[in-house]
């Protein structure tokens, strides 16, 4: 399994990183916190660092540490618009929960 980006994401980033003039890719994980445990990570990576699993999806490149990679594997990278508000959106097969705020999730 891999961790893939939907087109609107893909082009999400790209345009991104074409404005900022540099980047490799975007870093996907995991952190502890929140009410159900693990929140999502996401930044524009400008290198990739030796331990990354690197995934090729739409013409980006999806970073990913090898720790958070059990947690995050098969999940989908989305942009969407909803409203007046837009961001990215992780759609992961391996949530069980999620809390009510939205911060955080369980597997």
């Amino acid at each position: 399994m891999s961790v893939t980006l939907t087109e609107a994401a893909a082009r999400h980033v790209q345009r991104y990183l074409s404005r900022r003039g540099k980047g490799v890719g975007v870093r996907l994980g995991v952190k502890t916190t929140g009410c159900s445990g693990l929140a999502y990570t996401l930044e524009y990576a400008d290198e990739v660092a030796a331990e990354d699993v690197v995934f090729q999806d739409q013409g980006v490149q999806v970073l990913v540490d090898p720790k958070s990679l059990a947690y995050i594997q098969g999940t989908q990278l989305d942009f969407v618009r909803e409203g007046l508000n837009e961001g990215f959106k992780f759609n992961n097969p391996n949530e069980r929960d999620r809390c009510g705020c939205g911060e955080s999730f369980r597997i």
